[in-house]
């Protein structure tokens, strides 16, 4: 962990629910208690992010799920921006907001591609594969995610921008697995 800013608090706060819903950035930031995982939690992050996603897809047309993403971005940004710095960690784990905008940018992604209904065996199969992908990218980090990592570190908006770029890139990794596995399958 680098050292604090004077604008940081003095000592790392862990996260709990009271805290999580103490502030809108922060439930969002946590992907409303997601992040709390004592393991893993971009993996539960991930998993929080396709089922809402599920949910949003199955009542919403891909549209306003667009715009919804698009919105879910920037948003991120000052959520993460926000609970890291009340948090004092520049890149907590707990913050899965990063893996929730991400992972739904990929399965939107993927569902373009797919002529197939939501709920199918095949886009279920589909979306787990993506899953994996997503979180190979993510967690193992290979370039140019672990770039991607590297290149906004701090507090701040540069320190929030950090904890979503990387996910983003992740993301972009796993979409383009997945077109040429698709690509190759047709």
């Amino acid at each position: 962990m680098l050292p604090m800013p004077p604008s940081a608090p003095q000592a790392p706060r862990r996260p709990d629910l009271a805290f999580t819903f103490s502030h809108p950035a922060h439930a969002l930031a946590l992907g409303l208690g997601s992040g709390l995982s004592p393991k893993a939690p971009g993996t539960a992050g991930t998993l929080f992010a396709w089922a809402s996603w599920l949910l949003l897809a199955s009542w919403l047309p891909a549209g306003v799920l667009w715009a919804l993403l698009f919105i879910a971005i920037p948003l991120g940004w000052w959520a993460c921006t926000v609970t890291a710095r009340n948090m004092g960690v520049q890149d907590p784990g707990s913050i899965v907001w990063d893996e929730v905008a991400a992972f739904w940018l990929v399965l939107q992604v993927l569902m373009l591609q797919l002529p197939l209904p939501l709920l199918s065996g095949s886009a279920l199969l589909w979306q787990l594969v993506a899953f994996a992908l997503f979180r190979f990218f993510d967690a193992a980090k290979p370039q140019p995610v672990r770039w991607a990592d590297q290149a906004f570190k701090g507090w701040g908006w540069r320190g929030g921008w950090g904890i979503m770029f990387d996910d983003l890139v992740a993301a972009l990794c796993s979409v383009v697995v997945l077109s040429g596995l698709l690509w190759l399958l047709r």
